[in-house]
């Protein structure tokens, strides 16, 4: 197959009859250039399928381009995208494109992502963060390219952050399961190390002490290894001594494989369940959550980036955003007769 040359701006000139400044006027500054110009050099551009390089365009104005970054965990996630699409229709509303990036979950792919996004000169950097440091960005955010972390905040990093009311939200969700009967109530996440698991574990920890359960290990399973399938880490609490009547599951990976380890267990309907995070088949599946608004995470991110890139001077922020819980039934089971108090 023989490939054709890409027409050039010099190209789109001599078929419309104008000069070349002319048509990159009509490409960056249309309103300087008389209707009748503009239309006779779009039609030129349609023909020869011209597209302009924005990129080099804003370089060549010493600024970044229309575009902005968003680096994420990985694909198969709902969160991500849904998040991603939120973000999306807030910045296409002025004028930007959204260029999405993947780390695979790993410290190496948040520093690989983000070097080859800065590279392109995106308007404003959008992460979730991965890594334990992020300061290698502070350079980059003091030239002015905004950087915002999303979910959970950047860490020695003074940077805009949207997280979500994580503490609270699973705080209030034991307080339910306690105030039900239950007092072997178990945690189990993966990972664990990350800010959104400490603070949703600090919130269950808080609320099982408040019900005079000072000594949670036994029925914590916190595991920071995504090859871990999640049905064997809650495998590991029903084969405990003392198994628990109510599980509150860290995220919707966590969830799922709860619903599968109890049915595998032929669960009489006693074991409560409580998941952070909904998903598409939850409420099919009638399975009580911790839900959120993934996509007003993702409008507010980009009404804040759209803002930043405007004013890269103004106050750092970090804007919490709220949860609340949907009780479709595995979160409101009583606890066996013989087991409650």
């Amino acid at each position: 197959m023989t490939v054709q040359q890409r027409a050039t701006l010099d190209d789109v000139a001599r078929l419309a009859g104008v000069s070349s400044k002319t048509v990159s006027r009509v490409f960056t500054q249309r309103e300087l250039v008389a209707p009748q110009t503009v239309e006779r050099v779009l039609g030129a551009a349609k023909r020869l399928r011209f597209r302009p390089n924005t990129l080099a365009q804003g370089l060549r104005r010493g600024g970044g381009t229309k575009t902005v970054g968003f680096i994420i965990g990985e694909l198969s996630n709902p969160f991500y995208y849904k998040v991603a699409a939120g973000l999306e229709k807030e910045l296409s509303a002025h004028g930007y494109s959204l260029v999405v990036a993947t780390t695979d979950d790993t410290e190496e792919g948040e520093g690989r992502v983000a070097d080859a996004l800065l590279a392109q000169r995106v308007g404003a950097l959008l992460l979730i963060p991965v890594g334990e440091d992020q300061s290698y960005l502070e350079g980059e955010r003091q030239l002015g390219t905004p950087v915002i972390s999303l979910d959970r905040p950047a860490r020695n990093l003074a940077a805009d952050s949207i997280v979500l009311d994580n503490r609270a939200a699973v705080l209030e969700a034991t307080r339910r399961l306690v105030r039900l009967g239950h007092r072997r109530v178990a945690y189990v996440c993966n990972p664990a190390a990350v800010y959104t698991q400490t603070e949703r574990i600090g919130g269950y920890r808080q609320a099982m002490a408040e019900a005079g359960v000072a000594d949670t290990s036994a029925w914590e399973v916190l595991r920071d290894d995504l090859s871990l399938p999640a049905i064997q880490l809650v495998r590991e609490l029903l084969d405990a001594p003392l198994p628990p009547t109510a599980i509150v599951a860290g995220n919707n990976r966590m969830t799922i494989g709860a619903l599968q380890a109890l049915r595998e267990r032929g669960d009489d309907g006693r074991t409560a369940l409580i998941g952070f995070d909904d998903f598409d088949t939850a409420d099919v599946l009638g399975v009580s959550v911790i839900s959120y608004d993934p996509l007003e995470l993702g409008r507010r991110a980009g009404r804040l980036a759209i803002e930043r890139i405007a004013d890269p001077s103004g106050f750092i922020q970090q804007i919490t955003l709220p949860t609340w819980i949907i009780e479709r039934g595995t979160g409101e089971r009583l606890p066996a007769p013989e087991e409650g108090e």
